[in-house]
């Protein structure tokens, strides 16, 4: 089911539904008031509807409805991509263009996660589930543990300070203690932004793999017996082969073309 939900076609019908019908689907459903498409680019909506049809899969306490940097929004979509991975579904998700809140890239998203939301269970939701309450209880477990782990670094400060009234070795120990805090968070910053280059090297290792393939095909086609011979082959052959990245090859290969009169007489002919 996942695997046939990642290869539907763009012409097939869920990606006909209009984004009222979108929004209002959305907002009865997780109980929001969305008024357009793009106020779904932060990757929460998408998370909770994921929550909504597989409960107990999704980290809801990572997901950040309040995020409105490309960061925030990226870290929302990473949990969105576990999710896909533990259901196997081979959707890709195009981070880059959503996060930027482009209304299309949203609305067919959208479309897609509505078309699977209604494949699953024939589309029949769950009674039970609370949307408010999945969303508050994500936000306190969230919040708790950011204040946990606040606390409990006052409170190794504290404990490490009971002597640094008199200017004793307290003092050492507090600032041994912020400094190490601090440096872990820096250290946890730099981490997730070496996983968003990864997804942005990924990107541009297919984009790179998807034109170095067609140009592959044009050797190929260049190298045929029949072919070789012509003019706008071997015009096009000193573009690929050109060495040089500073000067164009194209005026070399315009002059081959126009410099071979035979090329337009053999084909009045």
């Amino acid at each position: 089911m996942a695997a046939a939900m990642a290869s539907i076609g763009i012409m097939d019908g869920a990606y006909f539904v209009g984004r009222g019908e979108i929004l209002h689907w959305i907002n009865a459903t997780l109980q929001l008031s969305l008024a357009k498409v793009e106020e779904a680019a932060s990757g929460a909506v998408q998370c909770q509807l994921m929550d909504m049809v597989h409960p107990g899969v999704v980290s809801m306490h990572k997901v950040n409805f309040d995020a409105k940097t490309e960061y925030d929004m990226i870290q929302n979509y990473k949990v969105l991509q576990d999710v896909f991975n533990k259901l196997r579904i081979g959707k890709n998700i195009e981070v880059n263009k959503l996060v930027k809140g482009r209304p299309l890239d949203n609305l067919e998203f959208l479309q897609w996660l509505k078309r699977y939301c209604d494949s699953v269970n024939g589309g029949i939701m769950n009674e039970n589930y609370s949307p408010v309450e999945r969303r508050s209880k994500g936000c306190k477990e969230r919040g708790s543990k950011g204040f946990n782990k606040q606390s409990k670094s006052l409170q190794a400060n504290r404990l490490s300070g009971t002597d640094s009234a008199d200017g004793g070795p307290g003092v050492g120990k507090v600032c041994n203690t912020f400094s190490e805090d601090h440096y872990i968070e820096q250290i946890q910053k730099l981490s997730e932004k070496i996983a968003d280059l990864k997804v942005s090297v990924d990107s541009i290792e297919k984009e790179r793999d998807f034109y170095f393939s067609k140009l592959r095909d044009i050797e190929i086609l260049c190298q045929r017996p029949e072919l070789e011979h012509l003019p706008m082959t071997k015009a096009v052959r000193k573009i690929l082969y050109a060495a040089d990245a500073k000067d164009s090859p194209l005026p070399v290969a315009n002059d081959i073309i126009t410099k071979s009169p035979s090329l337009f007489s053999s084909e009045t002919e």
